[in-house]
């Protein structure tokens, strides 16, 4: 380490299981390949070095490649290349610790000053590296295996047993813990035994500067949507966890006691089959057909962020109806572009969403209350406009800026934290 007294040069981040340079919405990426990009990119941009440590899953990834100045994505081969789930990817934590070692090995002692490490996979790397590299280790879970059990929908599968030991691991290794809000700071303490004196929380970001409100009929115009639609979105990756059936069974609630709105609905899913949503990828076409109303819906791709930035604005509501979220990234995104949110009362939701204010939380997951609350949005212009004047200011509290300048300060304290340690 180096000798001036929580003083930063260089520092590590791991992510095993998924890259910050690969497109969220597909196969493991979503709202932690942002979080890591953005706020590598600004601590970068703080005279920090980022290299970003991922494993490798094509042919064609390089060692080495620059996600911006300052920032480094190092790709580690372990296993192989293609169709290894995140679900076997334990096996492969030694080649993955191997390879990481290998390229710290290669550079002169004390090359990083500190590690971050994000998901459990990664924490476990993190946590030898930590031993052997004389550094402090701070680490986000995201997600955590106790919580999603807890909250698991019907047709999902548990995390396995070996998650939560491994979790658990990687809390009591790690000089500091990182929660993106305090109810998953709270359940840091209350579930998986953390000293509460090392948790801190951060909240994640969004870039203000691309989502922010815009045209709303210019953007339905490039999208193919009419001008008088009633455009309910989904966003996020297709599996159980993120509950994207519950959208498609409330619009057909609402297409049953509303009828008259069926020429102007529009759902929008935009995202890929993911987790266990893989074994089952046409579920929610399926579903679609059984309800009745395959013709309103939109199957969306995962796509640029521009792209996304003219769907969140297009919008009337955007709806996340998650069993379990850490934060909700998708749910500030779309209220920087002045779109309300309707989310699940769960986990950090009811931190990236003020309700009444900005949106509307609901409790369970029955799509009759769903509906209700839809229709009660979208068919009141007054209540829509407040709530849209309210998103866009909540939206404005967060900012990768805030979230890198917080975390720059988490590094600090474990630096310091770290110096007193006899290794």
């Amino acid at each position: 380490m180096n000798n001036t007294p929580g003083r930063l040069h260089r520092i590590a981040i791991l992510s095993v299981h998924t890259s910050p340079l690969h497109q969220p919405g597909t196969g493991d990426a979503g709202g932690m390949n942002v979080y890591i990009a953005e706020t590598a990119k600004c601590i970068a941009q703080r005279g920090i070095e980022v290299e970003i440590f991922t494993r490798a899953t094509g042919t064609n990834d390089r060692e080495a490649t620059e996600l911006a100045p300052g920032v480094l994505v190092r790709h580690i081969p372990a296993g192989p290349f293609e169709g290894l789930r995140k679900e076997e990817l334990p096996a492969q934590l030694c080649a993955v610790t191997a390879g990481v070692l290998r390229a710290e090995a290669a550079k002169h002692e004390g090359f990083y000053d500190l590690i971050h490490s994000h998901y459990w996979l990664s924490g476990q790397v993190g946590w030898i590296a930590q031993e052997r590299w004389h550094v402090p280790l701070v680490h986000t879970m995201h997600t955590m295996a106790r919580v999603k059990n807890l909250q698991l929908a019907g047709t999902d599968t548990p995390e396995p047993a070996i998650r939560e030991i491994g979790e658990e691991q990687v809390v009591s290794a790690a000089d500091r813990l990182v929660a993106n809000t305090q109810t998953e700071a709270d359940e840091l303490i209350e579930l998986n035994g953390a000293d509460p004196t090392r948790v801190r929380v951060v909240h994640p970001g969004v870039d203000l500067a691309e989502f922010l409100p815009g045209d709303m009929q210019k953007v339905r115009s490039e999208l193919g949507i009419s001008p008088n639609a009633i455009v309910l979105l989904f966003v996020g990756r297709i599996q159980p966890l993120k509950a994207p059936d519950i959208l498609l069974k409330a619009s057909a609630q609402l297409l049953k006691s509303h009828p008259e709105i069926r020429e102007r609905l529009v759902v929008a899913i935009c995202g890929g089959p993911s987790g266990t949503g893989l074994a089952e990828p046409d579920s929610l076409i399926n579903l679609a057909n059984e309800l009745g109303i395959r013709e309103v819906v939109r199957f969306e791709p995962p796509t640029n962020r521009a792209t996304l930035v003219k769907w969140f604005q297009a919008a009337t509501v955007c709806v996340v109806p998650s069993y379990s979220e850490s934060f909700g990234l998708v749910a500030i995104e779309a209220q920087a572009c002045g779109t309300p949110v309707i989310a699940a009362d769960v986990g950090g939701l009811p931190t990236a969403v003020a309700h009444g204010k900005s949106g509307l939380l609901i409790q369970g997951h029955n799509p009759e209350d769903w509906a209700k609350e839809i229709l009660r949005v979208v068919l009141d212009d007054e209540l829509r406009m407040r709530l849209s004047s309210g998103a866009i200011a909540h939206a404005a509290q967060f900012s990768w800026d805030k979230t890198a300048d917080e975390l720059i300060e988490v590094y600090r304290e474990a630096v310091l934290s770290a110096a007193q340690r006899v290794w």
